[in-house]
C-alpha cells in the first residue's frame, strides 16, 4: 500500500482506545515474525498521565544534542515515538527529530501489516493488531533498521498492558499520574497508578516525578518489590525559578547543578522539565547536552502560541489535570486579559469537570466540535456546561468568525480535543 491506503487501513482499525485490545501476545507475537527488532535497542520507556509526550520531547532533545558514541562531535541518532499525533501519524515515528517521511513510514506499515497476515492465516493470533499496537511495531522496526543510538519511547495507555510494553529498557520514567481513561484504567488513582507501574522492571533503574502521595505509595511499593534503583525529582531542588508566559527558567540542584530554560510554557512544565533532566543524568548526559537540549526543545499544541496580534494560544488540555494546567497558566498570566475560549472535545472526556474548571477563566466561551466522529456537539456540550457568554459554532471555522473582530489586548484559547488543536494549527499556522 501507499502512504494513503496505509493510513486509511490504520484508520479503518478504529479507534485507538476504543478498540484496544489489552495484553501483548498479539504485538509479541509479530515483532517475533519481524526479528524482535526491540532487542536491538537503548530505550527510555515513559508513562504517566499528562506531561509524558512534553518529557520525552525534551529527553530525546538532549539525547539528540549529546555527542554520539566512538568520539564524533555530531549529535547522537535518536529515536522518537509519541502519541497521538497533531496532523499526520508520521509525527509518531521520529528519526533525529524528523517526522518519519511518507515512504518510509508506507513501508514499514506494508512489512508489519504482511507478518500480521501470516499469522492470521497460520491461526497464531486472533485479531488483526489494533492502530497503536500497528504503530508501535513499525516504530520499532525502524528504529533497529536505522540505526538509532537510543530510543524513547512513550506509552500509548496505561503502561502495563500497553503494546510498547514489550521492551527491555535502559530507563524507565513515570511522569505525574493523575485521572485520564478510568474506564480502561480504574476509577482510583491507586489503581492507575499501577497500571502505570507496569512498565518497571527488575534490573532497571526508574525515574519519578513528583507524585500525589496515593500515587507514591503504590509506585514505591512497587520499586521495592522489584529492587530498582529510583531517582526522584523530589530529591532534587528547584531553585531561581523564573516563569514567564513563554517558559520558565531555573536551576536544578541535587547531585548536579543544572541551569535549566524550558521553552514550554506553563508552570506545569517545570516538573516536566526536572524530570527529563534527572533521566538524562541517570543516561550519563552531559551538563551541557542536557541543558541545551531541554532549551531547544519543541513540542507543538501545548500551550503553543500561534498568533500575536490577537495572541492565540492553543492547548490540548483534553482531562482534568490538563484543564489545571491551563487553569493556572490563565491566573497567573492573563488574569488582566479579557480571555474568549474556544472549546470542542470527544464524548469520553469529563466534559463538566474540565469546564467548571476552565470557563469560569473567560469571559467568553464559544463550544465546537472537531471534525470527528466521536466529537461531543456543540448543543450537547451547552446542556453540560454553562456560561453567562456561551456561543455555539458548528465547526471550528464558525468560532474563529467569531472572534474575527477581537481587539489586539483580548487573549484566544483553543482548547480541549488535540484534534481541534491540530485543525486550529493547520487552519492558522499558514498564517503566521
Amino acid at each position: 500500500m501507499n502512504y494513503p491506503d496505509s493510513v486509511h487501513f490504520l484508520y479503518a482499525l478504529g479507534n485507538e482506545i476504543k478498540t484496544a485490545k489489552f495484553g501483548l501476545d498479539r504485538i509479541r507475537a509479530v515483532l517475533d515474525r519481524l526479528g524482535r527488532p526491540q532487542d536491538k535497542l537503548r530505550i527510555v520507556h515513559v508513562a504517566g498521565t499528562n506531561g509524558k509526550g512534553s518529557t520525552c520531547a525534551m529527553i530525546e532533545s538532549a539525547l539528540r544534542t549529546a555527542p554520539a558514541t566512538g568520539g564524533a562531535t555530531h549529535g547522537r541518532r535518536t529515536g522518537l515515538f509519541t502519541s497521538p499525533h497533531l496532523a499526520e501519524p508520521t509525527e509518531r515515528i521520529r528519526i533525529d527529530g524528523e517526522p518519519l517521511p511518507a515512504a518510509q513510514f508506507s513501508e514499514a506499515f506494508n512489512r508489519v501489516h504482511a507478518a500480521v497476515e501470516e499469522l492470521l492465516s497460520e491461526g497464531a493470533i486472533d485479531f488483526h493488531t489494533t492502530y497503536f499496537e500497528t504503530v508501535t511495531a513499525m516504530a520499532l522496526l525502524v528504529f533497529a533498521e536505522e540505526r538509532t543510538e537510543i530510543v524513547v519511547l512513550e506509552v500509548g495507555l496505561g503502561g502495563r498492558l500497553d503494546a510498547t510494553n514489550v521492551v527491555d529498557p535502559e530507563l524507565c520514567v513515570i511522569t505525574p499520574v493523575d485521572f485520564d481513561h478510568e474506564a480502561f484504567l480504574g476509577r482510583s488513582l491507586e489503581s492507575i497508578a499501577t497500571e502505570k507501574a507496569g512498565i518497571l522492571k527488575a534490573g532497571v533503574a526508574a525515574v519519578f516525578s513528583r507524585q500525589r502521595p496515593e500515587v507514591e505509595r503504590v509506585l514505591d511499593l512497587r520499586a521495592a518489590e522489584l529492587s530498582i534503583p529510583v531517582a526522584r525529582t523530589a530529591g532534587w531542588t528547584i531553585t531561581d525559578l523564573e516563569l514567564d508566559a513563554r517558559g520558565s527558567r531555573f536551576r536544578l540542584l541535587g547531585e548536579r547543578d543544572l541551569e535549566i530554560a524550558c521553552p514550554l510554557a506553563g508552570e506545569h512544565q517545570v516538573e516536566n522539565a526536572a524530570t527529563a533532566a534527572v533521566a538524562l543524568t541517570r543516561l550519563g548526559v552531559s551538563d551541557s547536552a542536557i541543558e541545551a537540549g531541554i532549551a531547544q526543545t519543541r513540542w507543538p499544541g501545548r500551550m503553543e502560541r500561534i498568533s500575536e496580534h490577537p495572541e492565540i494560544i492553543l492547548d490540548g488540555a483534553h482531562n482534568p489535570a490538563g484543564a489545571r494546567a491551563l487553569a493556572a497558566y490563565i491566573d497567573r498570566f492573563y488574569s488582566h486579559r479579557r480571555v474568549r475560549l474556544i472549546y470542542g472535545a470527544m464524548r469520553d472526556k469529563a466534559i463538566a469537570e474540565i469546564s467548571g474548571i476552565l470557563f469560569p477563566r473567560a469571559s467568553q466561551v464559544i463550544v465546537t466540535a472537531p471534525r470527528q466522529a466521536r466529537a461531543l456537539s456543540p448543543e450537547a456540550m451547552r446542556e453540560i456546561a454553562d456560561h453567562p457568554d456561551l456561543r455555539i459554532a458548528p465547526t471550528l471555522e464558525e468560532a474563529l468568525a467569531l472572534v474575527r473582530d477581537a481587539p489586539d489586548d483580548d487573549v484566544i484559547f483553543i482548547t480541549g480535543s488535540l484534534f481541534l488543536v491540530a485543525e486550529a494549527r493547520a487552519l492558522l499556522t499558514p498564517l503566521r
